[in-house]
């Protein structure tokens, strides 16, 4: 992955610590954008996430980490209403969205990526980013059809601005591919642009930095951050790279056999014992 993949032009203070008075709760004095209430997911006898709590900030980088199998893609899986949560709350702008389905959450500004790709393989990067923002086109199927106002003049705005994502992430002069020829690190971002595509005002990143060098990895960080300032974004991160999510996020929580065993800054987090039992290790 080249250096130019990942633009870089963070603004200045975008990597600055978020001011929190209670690192459970996150900045002060400003009420949640997303509360998690005791979420609780049980498949059978498994309980996968119990009764988690916890609230995102607006404007947040918040890193959501812990062992393989500790119920984090669950979690993510809850919260973006491709499962319902066996018991629990979930909160967004003070309104509860436990039991809204994928698109109805989607609508309401949360999108995310997924720890396996979820592309449409056959379409291309232009047609993918595309589809995404289709969510708030106006125009009827039969208006599409006939090509009757606004749809030509929707379906224009559409095709620019899936453009400007493609360019965002380095691949607008690929937007005729098809996604299945991308690389693996290509199809990731090509997946990032088609979530921004949603206009969301909460960003959720399913293992952003899987299969990326330590360069790709560093870029990687810089990007969230300067799309963070760019759309006045949330972002909620799963990733296993523990120097990215400490250098990045401004809390984070930890998760492990799906109870969620620490909440705070990165340097108290690390410094956890029981986070260093159950994840970090002594090293």
């Amino acid at each position: 992955m080249s250096q130019e993949n990942f633009a870089t032009n963070s603004p200045a203070g975008a990597s600055e610590r978020l001011p929190s008075a209670d690192p459970q709760k996150g900045p002060a004095q400003n009420p949640p954008l997303l509360e998690a209430k005791e979420l609780t997911r049980r498949f059978g006898g498994l309980v996968a996430v119990n009764e988690v709590s916890f609230t995102v900030q607006k404007h947040e980088i918040f890193g959501l980490i812990g062992p393989n199998g500790a119920g984090k893609t669950t979690l993510f899986n809850t919260i973006t209403g491709l499962l319902q949560p066996s018991s629990g709350k979930l909160l967004y702008q003070g309104k509860e969205i436990t039991r809204l389905r994928p698109h109805q959450i989607a609508a309401r500004g949360i999108a995310r990526t997924f720890q396996n790709i979820r592309l449409f393989g056959e379409l291309s990067a232009l047609e993918n980013v595309s589809i995404a923002r289709h969510t708030h086109i106006k125009s009827t199927v039969l208006q599409g059809v006939l090509g009757l106002p606004p749809a030509p003049l929707e379906e224009r705005q559409t095709q620019q601005k899936a453009l400007e994502l493609l360019e965002l992430v380095g691949l607008r002069d690929r937007a005729e591919e098809k996604a299945k020829n991308f690389s693996y690190g290509d199809q990731r971002r090509l997946e990032i642009a088609r979530a921004l595509a949603l206009e969301p005002q909460v960003l959720l990143l399913d293992e952003p930095a899987a299969g990326m060098n330590p360069s790709e990895k560093h870029q990687l960080s810089d990007f969230i951050r300067q799309v963070r300032e760019q759309f006045n974004l949330t972002v909620i991160l799963i990733e296993h790279h523990v120097p990215l999510v400490m250098g990045l996020c401004d809390r984070i929580a930890v998760l492990d056999f799906g109870q969620l065993i620490a909440l705070g800054e990165p340097s108290v987090v690390r410094n956890d014992p029981a986070v260093i039992e159950a994840y970090l290790g002594d090293d």
